[in-house]
């Protein structure tokens, strides 16, 4: 059974030793995303392991476990040579990487991460989406995200995605506080909107 995300800092998390940190994706065996947790924790390597809460209907009840909220991968903060380190451990299977490079993830999609790791409650996986009714969130602790709008059980739920591991995770949302993202560009800007749209923009 997954357990919540575990989240280490090493003293002076930027940097270290001069060497500069990156945000990756190690990407492991099927359900050994705990056990690597667990081993980076105790290699002190700063790591996210975001879960949410997964529902199986027994015969007689409903059961609810934490699982990884992204299968198959835990996110890393490491210098080139913790990277080394997070490939010895044991069930990482490798870095996800573009053209043979480890390929750092956006500030965009850390700060996602960061927030469906605080919430567990109110995030779920959802099917990799790319395109569709783009939307941004006006209002509430969300205010700024742009995604995708679907619904579910005739709830508004928003969609964004992680385009470097290509998966999506979904909240639900009052409709009423959204608008189309194209119609949200148009609109006067607005002091710190374009931090928020920074933060957790996908385009």
């Amino acid at each position: 059974m997954a357990e919540p995300y575990s989240l280490t800092r090493l003293p002076g998390d930027a940097t270290g030793a001069g060497t500069q940190r990156h945000w990756l994706a190690a990407y492991t065996k099927a359900r050994h995303e705990t056990l690597v947790a667990r081993q980076l924790t105790s290699k002190v390597v700063s790591h996210l392991l975001p879960t949410y809460i997964r529902s199986a209907r027994w015969s007689d009840r409903v059961k609810r476990t934490m699982a990884p909220l992204f299968p198959g991968y835990v996110f890393v903060h490491v210098s080139d040579e913790e990277r080394v380190r997070v490939l010895q451990t044991a069930g990482v299977v490798n870095i996800v990487s573009v053209a043979g490079r480890p390929a750092p993830l956006a500030d965009a999609e850390v700060a996602l991460l960061r927030e469906c790791a605080a919430r567990p409650r109110q995030f779920e996986p959802h099917p990799f989406l790319h395109i569709g009714e783009r939307v941004r969130v006006k209002h509430g602790p969300f205010a700024g995200w742009e995604g995708i709008l679907t619904y579910k059980k005739n709830a508004a739920r928003l969609v964004v995605s992680l385009e470097q591991i290509m998966r999506s995770v979904s909240l639900e949302l009052d409709g009423a506080d959204v608008e189309t993202a194209f119609a949200a560009r148009l609109a006067p800007s607005r002091a710190g909107a374009c931090c928020a749209q920074s933060a957790v923009g996908f385009d």
